[in-house]
């Protein structure tokens, strides 16, 4: 389903003739097949932000809805990756296009060629439910990636088989509860506004044990809590965060640079890498997802990418892991809340 454009304001775009579409769709805007999300919806007008520089779109430009809201891809090839705030992976498109990203790029967020070697854990006839694990797969050295029935699912499965597979192909096949027979694959999407399910949530009772003595005995943290570190340009925020990426007692980091400076996020990228994990003796970035959201992109990007991010340490979260989610800095989230 396509509209026409009738106003473009900075990255707020008017269309109409998307009386069919849904609030929170991802849309197409224009020839360069610019991506945007529907705000709000008035009859068949649709106020649309858009994530990429707008300039040289005008009225008249074609608007294609996707009917799906703004999800990340998960499974298997994520660790290790270095993504922009809407999950696009920042190595794969700098392959594509060069060092200066053209707009309207669309490459996957997961790898659709690479092999991952698939173990079975469920059996046929097993009754699973959204979360079950049904196999695993060795992502990195450091993390062991388990394959989990997606949450809105449950029934029983049909077949099962180990063996070497990309992210795309049928592992399983899961006969639901009214009797369908529903392919499962390695990867799964997942909307970023919507937090995924849990049965039950336990309290922050247990330390986290961030490695930094300082901390630990003035400024207690709890597994499953949150804590903020504010301090003025140069008082070593950043320093703090990458000491408690690298000595906290957490199996997954993921780490958010939400409207940093350019300059700031190219020190993450060089740091990490070469920070050596003290567990396992491997590159920290072996049990890491890195999210690049600079302050030159735009806002509505800026505000994306913590709901992306999150989403991400949802997932890791549902296999069981500690998972650390640093965002760096919430403030310049809250700008672009104000802003939006």
């Amino acid at each position: 389903m396509s509209g026409k454009v009738v106003k473009v304001s900075g990255p707020l775009v008017v269309a109409t003739g998307l009386k069919d579409a849904n609030m929170s769709d991802v849309v197409r805007v224009g020839p360069q097949r610019l991506i945007g999300e529907i705000l709000t919806m008035k009859g068949d007008s649709a106020s649309i932000q858009v994530y990429e520089e707008t300039s040289g779109l005008g009225p008249g430009a074609v608007v294609e809805t996707t009917g799906a809201p703004m999800s990340v891809e998960l499974g298997p090839g994520m660790i290790e990756g270095i993504y922009d705030g809407i999950q696009r992976p920042l190595e794969k498109i700098v392959e594509k296009v060069g060092a200066c990203i053209t707009r309207g790029v669309e490459v996957p967020a997961l790898d659709q060629e690479k092999k991952w070697e698939f173990t079975a854990t469920a059996a046929v006839g097993d009754k699973v439910t959204g979360g079950d694990i049904i196999g695993t797969v060795p992502e990195t050295p450091v993390v062991l990636h388990k394959i989990m029935v997606p949450p809105t699912l449950s029934g029983t499965i049909k077949s099962i088989q180990s063996g070497s597979f990309n992210v795309r192909e049928t592992v399983a096949v899961l006969t639901t509860d009214d009797g369908k027979d529903v392919p499962l694959t390695m990867s799964q999407k997942w909307p970023v506004r919507v937090g995924r399910p849990y049965k039950h949530k336990y309290p922050p009772k247990r330390p986290l044990c961030s490695g930094q003595r300082i901390i630990d005995t003035m400024f207690p943290i709890a597994k499953g809590g949150t804590a903020a570190v504010p301090g003025p340009f140069g008082s070593g925020k950043t320093v703090v965060q990458h000491q408690l990426a690298k000595w906290s007692d957490v199996d997954i980091v993921i780490y958010i640079g939400c409207g940093e400076r350019g300059n700031e996020m190219t020190d993450v990228l060089r740091e990490f890498p070469e920070l050596k994990d003290p567990r396992t003796g491997e590159s920290l970035m072996k049990r890491t997802v890195l999210i690049a959201n600079t302050s030159d992109m735009p806002v509505a990007a800026r505000e994306a990418s913590v709901y992306t991010g999150i989403t991400i340490a949802e997932y890791f979260r549902d296999m069981g892991y500690d998972v650390a989610v640093i965002a760096d800095s919430t403030s310049r989230w809250a700008e672009a809340l104000r802003e939006m």
